[in-house]
């Protein structure tokens, strides 16, 4: 598996994977927090990959402002589903290892597009406009 592009059949596996994951999470503030908190060190480990893993921050901040009930036009699928891609990107097993360079984060960005191709990029947009137009940073 490591020498070849995550398909896109196996990155919608995955992310489907994570949809109960991710309710359970969202269920918990305390660990859902020390689960963005941990996610955000790791992005701070991976190099560039476009603009697909630029909208990781978004996403996430997307998720605290869901949870504090700051920004909450935004259907609870959209979030399950944005904490089911950030699952996969966090998880330590993936199917291409994130230690092989360039390659290793090709999954990740697989799981990442079936999340927006789901419906969450046009919830992302709309929630980074709200968040111009109240003066909210990440």
């Amino acid at each position: 598996m490591t020498d070849q592009v995550l398909t896109e059949k196996q990155a919608k596996k995955e992310y489907e994977k994570g949809l109960k994951k991710a309710e359970i999470l969202l269920a918990d503030p305390d660990k859902l927090e020390k689960f963005l908190q941990k996610l955000e060190r790791k992005l701070n480990k991976i190099p560039v990959m476009g603009e697909t893993f630029s909208m990781v921050p978004t996403m996430i901040s997307l998720v605290r402002s869901y949870v504090k009930k700051e920004y909450t036009e935004v259907p609870l699928g959209t979030i399950v589903g944005i904490i089911s891609a950030l699952i996969y990107i966090l998880s330590p097993i993936d199917l291409i290892p994130d230690g092989i360079p360039v390659a290793g984060f090709t999954d990740d960005v697989a799981v990442l597009l079936i999340c927006l191709k789901a419906g969450a990029e046009d919830d992302i947009i709309e929630y980074q406009k709200w968040r111009l137009a109240n003066n909210k940073l990440i």
